[in-house]
């Protein structure tokens, strides 16, 4: 099992725990006997983190990359009790970092129970809830809601409606035989669903600028207005957004007075450092064989050449995705290898890094002077990550007898279904290669085919030894 799905199930055996450790339900007079008192979201969310940061626990778990950049802003921005939006080119981690804000929430929260929004039993806003409030006194029933019910998402497509997001007169009520000036006939959007919790709105531009003028008066009055109706919901909400760059001017775009509303603009970016980018790999990566570190550290290092191309479009951007697509894509031609050939244990090897340039070249867009060379530059690209990992990877490393061994007429065969066996088989000379198995701390024959594929495509690219692409798949270098 890999340390991905160990550690999914561990958050999901904890979220199932928590679930069971659910306060019992009990009444709003036992509420108020218990001392309990009422925060608003943005209140309760501001005292949380500043908990967490005095604990020195981590506020956003998982989050990589982002620790001395956007996540002080986004910290500094609810403690302020902004609403935010991260602005950011794809693949940046926006939606994954809002996923977490969840976390700052209490773990259960009071609600009235059976009602439509989970309003907080001190303070109903909907008329059925406010007249069960009067009727039943300090009998309401109170039930406990969890804090992953208190977060809401919503992909913006242009095709939202007002209805989809603030709410729209339900049909089936008004058959029923309520008047339709009735407020209990509406059938309440996502807004007024998220009262007391975390409104996220992913690509917030893609909006039609009508339907993001329904928002103005959620986030600067706190209340909404439906077909009319008179109806004013005092709603308590912190609502999130993200938003690519070049959706201002592409696709669609933030209305100016949407964009004032908003308390902070915190602006992402993609890992620095390359340890960071090869731990979101090793973070989000699902792998179905073994990819050893320094083929991640080679899809890592490629994925940041390509975002510093001249011949990719910067504007769109080079996706964390693709690096973790790479990743998966590598280790699935080394399971096919495996089925093929009936090795025991699959294990990717630099042969492998070739189906990426095929599988993910529609990942990366390309410069529109670029038009048929697309594969050339991704070709060059890879080969640049290569030679730097093997570089880095091998310094100082005595080489030469492996490049003697080729000389005298050796040859090393490899392939995409050339078993780990067969190419260490071919070695001409098993000692000329010892160094290179004990510096990348190569234990089993997968790792040991792996660590001579490397040492000689480094070879190769530093022009010391050939390389031969056979018709029949095979890799020969001498």
């Amino acid at each position: 099992m890999t340390p991905q799905h160990q550690n999914a199930q561990h958050q999901n055996a904890q979220h199932q725990n928590a679930q069971h450790q659910a306060p019992q339900r009990t009444t709003v007079g036992e509420l108020r006997k218990s001392g309990h008192v009422e925060r608003p979201v943005k209140q309760e969310i501001r005292e949380n983190l500043l908990d967490k940061l005095r604990a020195g626990a981590d506020p956003t778990p998982g989050i990589l990359g982002f620790e001395d950049t956007v996540l002080p802003q986004l910290e500094r921005a609810l403690i302020a009790g902004h609403d935010v939006v991260l602005l950011g080119e794809r693949g940046q981690g926006k939606t994954r970092l809002l996923r977490t804000l969840p976390l700052l929430l209490d773990e259960w929260t009071p609600v009235i129970e059976g009602s439509e929004l989970g309003e907080h039993p001190y303070s109903p806003i909907t008329p059925e809830s406010m007249r069960r409030a009067k009727e039943l006194g300090d009998e309401l029933p109170v039930a406990w809601r969890h804090r992953s019910e208190r977060y809401l998402e919503k992909l913006a497509t242009p095709d939202t409606s007002v209805g989809d997001l603030v709410g729209d007169v339900d049909p089936i009520k008004v058959a029923e035989g309520r008047s339709l000036g009735d407020p209990e006939t509406i059938h309440f959007g996502l807004i007024p669903r998220a009262h007391r919790g975390i409104l996220a709105i992913n690509e917030l531009p893609d909006l039609a600028e009508r339907i993001q003028v329904a928002l103005l008066n959620v986030m600067e009055e706190r209340d909404i207005q439906i077909r009319g109706y008179t109806l004013r919901l005092p709603l308590d909400v912190l609502l999130v957004a993200s938003a690519n760059p070049e959706d201002y001017t592409n696709r669609g775009r933030i209305i100016t007075p949407l964009k004032d509303r908003f308390g902070a603009e915190v602006r992402t970016h993609y890992p620095m450092d390359l340890a960071d980018e090869i731990a979101v790999i090793d973070q989000e990566a699902v792998l179905t064989a073994q990819v050893p570190a320094p083929l991640i550290e080679i899809l890592a290092r490629f994925t940041r050449l390509l975002r510093e191309s001249n011949a990719v479009d910067q504007g769109s951007g080079v996706s964390a995705r693709f690096a973790v697509a790479g990743a998966e894509t590598v280790a699935a031609a080394a399971t096919r290898r495996a089925a093929i050939l009936g090795e025991e244990h699959a294990v990717a090897r630099p042969i492998d890094l070739d189906t990426v340039l095929s599988v993910l070249r529609g990942k990366v867009e390309f410069e529109p002077g670029e038009e048929g060379r697309e594969f050339a530059v991704l070709e060059h690209l890879l080969r640049r990550a290569t030679a730097e990992t093997a570089r880095a990877r091998l310094s100082g490393l005595d080489l030469g007898p492996l490049v003697s061994a080729l000389d005298l007429g050796g040859q090393v065969v490899t392939g995409e279904e050339v078993a780990a066996a067969d190419v260490l088989e071919s070695l001409p000379d098993a000692e000329s290669v010892a160094a290179v198995i004990e510096r990348l701390g190569a234990r089993t024959e997968g790792e040991r085919a792996a660590a001579v594929e490397l040492a000689l495509e480094g070879l190769f690219l530093a022009r010391r030894i050939a390389k031969e692409a056979g018709d029949d798949g095979q890799t020969v270098y001498g």
